[in-house]
């Protein structure tokens, strides 16, 4: 058997292939700067009109077996869109600007009960322990310290502040193309895989089509199921707010509801808002809001999640702690929210390659 017929010595070359690729991308960046840009501009627009086509795709396989043709299905669908926003608004948005409205009324009122609070510890720091006072010293000079530095900074918040108008408004126009996109993905959706599959050999095409329905799945699967478990935790936690009588409980648990779609961190970060102003409307509203938060969490994981999402991901917590860590410290929060399905998809791939190529090895040893 010659050197080049080894499996070590072909992975090797592979690697040395790929490395060198690599090198050459990196030092002619500039040449793919066209094509990042390119991406950089369609990839909200899609990724917006992909997450409403596994949403609206069930409503017109339903319509499509109930013989309403193609065309009329889509539009069906628009309309349903159209109408859960229309109902969002109508029902909803009063209710949140409302909430909103006090909450900025009483922004005062909790700035003025922070500072009562600390002209209070520092008046009457003698009455604690020496090294509380220490520590009261060391932060009260270090909080001064940090104001002084970051006062010639305002002039850059200024300006990003209108970067970030200019940002919101170009977002508002990509979303103009999603009605667009989504209309042609749901249009030409059957025409997809065949089309990619027909780009490969014959005796490839019913793998590839399987592997392309396999993906297909496990985004549908994870859209899917997340939406529908972060409105049921949302709903879990505006009831919990409800009862307990929490201020702001449609806006906090309409934050709750955005956060969960995060993996892992994200119920972390959805209770900090309603522990913040459990603190300002009564002490004691912290043991409830932590009450509420967990017996919410626990019906989700126990019991939605698993008749929801089941375990079609099959993915264990760590490698999905240590993905969110990765992708956090390497993309930020986008990386934490697509690095679930991605993973997911690429594991996907690889499985089914792998598979390709233990058969084939197969046939050829026979």
């Amino acid at each position: 058997m010659s050197l080049t017929n080894k499996k070590w010595f072909q992975a090797m070359i592979a690697i040395i292939f790929i490395l060198i690729i690599s090198l050459l991308v990196r030092e002619n960046a500039f040449l793919f700067q066209p094509l990042i840009v390119l991406l950089q501009t369609i990839f909200l627009p899609f990724v917006v009109a992909g997450i409403f086509f596994y949403l609206c795709r069930p409503l017109i396989f339903w319509l499509v077996k109930k013989k309403v043709p193609k065309w009329m299905a889509v539009l069906s669908a628009y309309l349903a869109i159209t109408l859960v926003f229309y109902g969002f608004i109508r029902l909803i948005g009063p209710i949140i600007s409302d909430q909103l409205d006090l909450f900025i009324n009483n922004v005062p009122s909790m700035v003025t009960s922070v500072v009562d609070g600390i002209k209070y510890i520092q008046e009457n720091r003698d009455t604690f322990p020496e090294f509380i006072q220490e520590a009261i010293i060391d932060g009260s000079n270090q909080l001064e310290t940090q104001i002084k530095n970051n006062t010639g900074n305002i002039a850059n918040g200024i300006f990003s502040i209108f970067g970030f108008i200019g940002g919101f408004i170009n977002t508002i126009f990509y979303l103009v193309l999603v009605p667009f996109i989504l209309f042609y993905m749901l249009k030409d959706s059957n025409n997809f895989a065949p089309r990619v599959a027909s780009f490969f050999k014959k005796d490839l095409q019913k793998d590839v089509l399987q592997i392309l329905k396999e993906t297909d799945r496990t985004i549908s699967t994870y859209i899917q199921g997340q939406l529908i478990v972060s409105l049921c935790v949302g709903i879990l936690l505006y009831i919990g707010y409800l009862i307990i009588g929490l201020d702001y409980s449609l806006v906090l648990a309409l934050f709750a509801m955005l956060m969960n779609v995060i993996p892992f961190l994200g119920p972390f970060l959805a209770v900090v808002p309603a522990l913040f102003v459990a603190l300002f409307q009564d002490p004691i509203m912290l043991v409830y809001v932590a009450i509420i938060t967990v017996i919410a969490q626990q019906v989700e994981g126990n019991v939605i999640s698993p008749q929801v999402m089941g375990k079609s991901l099959n993915i264990h917590p760590l490698t999905i702690i240590v993905l969110i860590l990765t992708a956090g410290n390497l993309m930020g929060l986008l990386g934490i929210i697509f690095v679930i399905p991605v993973y997911s998809i690429v594991k996907v791939l690889v499985t089914h390659i792998f598979k390709i190529y233990r058969l084939n090895n197969k046939d050829l040893a026979s």
